[in-house]
């Protein structure tokens, strides 16, 4: 018989081996998990009291580990000072336009990254910091810093570039043409640029800092002018005849000669929708022509000169005649206490049947020629006379780049349809301008009754910064590859100021406008 007895110690014995066998695999499993843990402990103690930031982190694509945060902050700023460039370049079909990020205050909040890098597993309790220093270790954590930007610089900048673009919106308007003659012009669709979408293109291309590489696309829509409000317009021109005169006593006031205007609104609406796609439509006026005008009282009606501005020019034949036909236009106009100077209004409507010629413009990124070429020049100069008359500015807008006659800040450019220049007489009398244009220089005055207290006016100005031009290589018939088509000019960024004294002390400074010029980017042939 066999002997079980010695059959179950055999068991026994192999069941011993095998407990023993699982016994030891977890005692050895338990002492390597406890010599991790307390390694980790051990690092993670050290890391409690360092002054150091834990290994495994970085912050914008740099690695911070193991650096004070003074050490962090140092790095990072510097690697983003050579990541970023001074402007974002936004583009729109054959035209650059550069947004300073000095400008739009436009910087990373590098403090608060590497506060937040350096706090990990310091702030939680003991088990959640030791899991987020673990966690941290194991598989890296990359910190992305906080854009901050003053959103109304950049709303501003987005807006200011909208009214530069080279497809502008043409309201509806009109102007009369010899005094007797309305030209009402049809409004022309234009470039309206999706403001938000933009906002938003820039701001995510600032975080990664892909501008510092490509051009940005300009999201525009079509704008449409508004229809042909032909009551209004008759509203406002119709006036009733009116003599000239002027009283001393008992306060002095003057009262311009008035033209009887009108015409018949019926008339002209059919005829505006029998032709309506015509560009203009031509009115003749009713006129009714005062007995006593206001050049018959003479200048004893305006006894004091006010301001006088002048600026030089070069006797380029057209561009002369062009200064002289919009001086022509606004010489002799009286401003009545309250009314407002639209310069497009009085000028009118620039075309060769007026005898308007080519001269110089700035479009598409450089000087061309263009149809009344110069013109900007009596807007700038009235602009000036206007600012030392004390008058109220109601609309201006500098030019692209800085005009050769006037430094920056002291400009105002017109465009027909769009951009106008406008001031309003808020002094206690009316104004009468005198324009002329000769000998090289156009002079503004303006003339009228001078208050019980003047004080002295100056214009002041200061250049913020500058913009570098960028190079730029085109294909262009006519020239070799290498050769300098365009020269290079910076662009800048001006601030201006009107300023008031009294017996030369300053009694108030007025705070006018800040201007962006674009720089006048290089371009050499290829």
């Amino acid at each position: 018989m066999p002997d079980f007895r010695l059959a179950s110690n055999k068991n026994i014995v192999k069941m011993f081996r095998r407990d023993n066998t699982l016994f030891i695999y977890v005692v050895m499993v338990a002492i390597a998990i406890g010599i991790v843990l307390a390694s980790f402990f051990v690092f993670y103690r050290n890391h409690i009291n360092s002054n150091t930031i834990q290994s495994g982190v970085f912050i914008k694509g740099t690695n911070v580990s193991g650096l004070t945060k003074a050490e962090a902050c140092e790095v990072i700023q510097n690697n983003l000072k050579d990541q970023m460039n001074e402007c974002i370049v936004l583009t729109y079909k054959n035209y650059n336009y550069n947004v300073a990020i000095e400008q739009i205050e436009a910087e990373f909040d590098v403090e608060a990254s590497v506060d937040f890098a350096y706090n990990i597993a310091r702030k939680g309790s003991l088990i959640q910091n030791v899991k987020d220093y673990i966690a941290v270790l194991m598989t890296h954590i990359d910190i992305e810093p906080i854009l901050k930007y003053n959103e109304q610089a950049l709303r501003d900048y987005i807006v200011d570039i909208e009214g530069k673009l080279p497809d502008q919106l043409e309201q509806s308007s009109y102007y009369l043409e010899d005094d007797d003659e309305l030209i009402i012009t049809n409004g022309v669709n234009g470039a309206g640029i999706h403001i938000e979408e933009l906002e938003d293109t820039i701001l995510k291309a600032l975080q990664d800092i892909s501008y510092s590489h490509q051009y940005i696309e300009i999201p525009t829509y079509v704008k449409y002018p508004e229809p042909i409000d032909l009551q209004a317009i008759h509203d406002d021109i119709y006036v009733e005849t009116q003599d000239a005169y002027f009283i001393k006593e008992p306060v002095y006031m003057v009262y311009p000669h008035v033209v009887g205007v009108d015409f018949d609104v019926e008339d002209v609406q059919r005829f505006i929708y029998d032709n309506p796609d015509s560009e203009e439509y031509k009115v003749e006026l009713t006129l009714t022509k005062p007995e006593v005008l206001t050049d018959d009282i003479g200048m004893e009606a305006f006894p004091h000169r006010l301001a006088s501005f002048s600026t030089n020019y070069v006797n380029n034949p057209n561009r002369t005649t062009n200064l002289r036909l919009a001086s022509n236009k606004i010489n002799g106009t009286v401003i009545m206490p309250g009314e407002v100077f639209s310069f497009n209004k009085v000028v009118g409507k620039r075309t060769r049947e007026a005898g308007y010629k080519d001269a110089a413009i700035f479009q598409d990124g450089g000087v061309t020629d263009g149809l009344a070429g110069g013109i900007c020049q009596i807007s700038s100069t009235l602009y000036n006379a206007a600012l030392y008359a004390d008058m109220t500015i109601t609309s201006r807008r500098n030019h692209m780049f800085i005009p050769s006659y006037v430094e920056g800040g002291r400009d105002a450019t017109v465009v027909w349809g769009s951009t106008d220049f406008k001031f309003r007489n808020d002094r206690d009398y009316p104004i009468k301008i005198e324009s002329s244009v000769e000998d090289g220089e156009a002079r503004i005055s303006i003339y009228g009754f001078r208050r019980e207290t003047e004080y002295d006016i100056s214009i002041e100005t200061a250049k913020v910064r500058t913009i570098k031009y960028s190079t730029e290589y085109k294909k262009k018939s006519g020239y070799s590859s290498g050769e300098v088509i365009q020269g290079g000019v910076n662009g800048s960024v001006w601030d201006s100021w009107r300023v008031y004294k009294q017996d030369g002390q300053v009694v108030k400074r007025e705070k006018l406008y800040r201007d962006t010029y674009s720089a006048q980017n290089r371009i050499i042939a290829k």
